[in-house]
């Protein structure tokens, strides 16, 4: 294995005499020893100010992702306030819909149910929950096939939804679980 010090000091061209101090001082010489002390003494300084620069950079850099860590926990602590907000009048109605099934008012109560779930769909839309549409063709990326039964419609659309997907934004948060059209069946009786 080579040395790579000794390589790139071998590739340094000697100087000549006439580029040295006229005097060509050794360094045994108590002056040059103390000009190369005072050149190490610098780089040495240099080198230390080099390091602490590093290592104050590498302390700004973490404080920068703790606080950073920081303001997306308190950003998403915002979010969810902002949506419980939202749902708490949704509970209420729930609650006095829960109510009213106590004292067997039957239409009262389907029409708590209704509105709870005109108002929880309401609060889910604002937040950008779109449902998955159904109707047409099979498509693997927003749709999941349970069944393929035979059926009068083309093959590979979708005959039933057995439950809704969903998308967020442009995000499939949970398919749509669907029933397929298979090819009709025959009898048998092509002979």
């Amino acid at each position: 294995m080579s040395d790579p010090a000794k390589e790139q000091l071998d590739q340094v061209e000697p100087q000549k005499p006439e580029d040295h101090a006229p005097d060509h001082r050794s360094v045994r010489d108590p002056e040059t020893r103390s000009v190369l002390e005072q050149r190490l003494a610098s780089a040495e300084a240099e080198a230390e100010a080099h390091l602490n620069d590093l290592k104050r950079l590498a302390a700004e850099f973490e404080n920068y992702r703790k606080r950073a860590a920081r303001e997306q926990q308190a950003l998403s602590t915002r979010a969810t306030e902002g949506l419980v907000k939202e749902l708490l009048p949704i509970v209420d109605d729930l609650e006095r819909a829960l109510e009213a099934a106590e004292d067997h008012q039957e239409a009262k109560l389907e029409e708590g149910v209704r509105l709870v779930h005109r108002q929880l769909a309401s609060v889910l839309e604002h937040e950008g929950l779109a449902e998955i549409e159904t109707n047409g063709k099979f498509d693997p990326h927003v749709h999941e096939a349970l069944l393929a039964q035979p059926s009068d419609a083309d093959e590979g659309s979708v005959i039933e939804v057995l439950q809704k997907g969903y998308r967020l934004g442009d995000r499939v948060l949970r398919p749509a679980r669907v029933v397929v059209a298979a090819p009709k069946e025959t009898n048998g009786d092509d002979h």
